[in-house]
């Protein structure tokens, strides 16, 4: 199964994984959205999205960039 719009932690990984150069707190949302759609894993309606959703995805990438 892929990855889907709740799963943070996952998505954010394999973002970091990614966008290894990439600040995760300078992105723009609408950046972040395209990103997580590109994902070879991504599998989830990309209308299903809402800003709270990425907001949570990007403060586990921002967790996940500083370990």
């Amino acid at each position: 199964m892929g990855l889907r719009w709740t799963d943070s932690q996952d998505i954010a990984l394999a973002l970091l994984d990614a966008h290894p150069e990439v600040d995760p707190k300078t992105i723009r949302f609408t950046d972040l959205h395209r990103w997580i759609r590109e994902l070879d894993e991504f599998e989830d309606d990309p209308n299903r999205s809402n800003e709270r959703i990425l907001e949570a995805i990007q403060m586990c990438w921002i967790e996940e960039s500083e370990d």
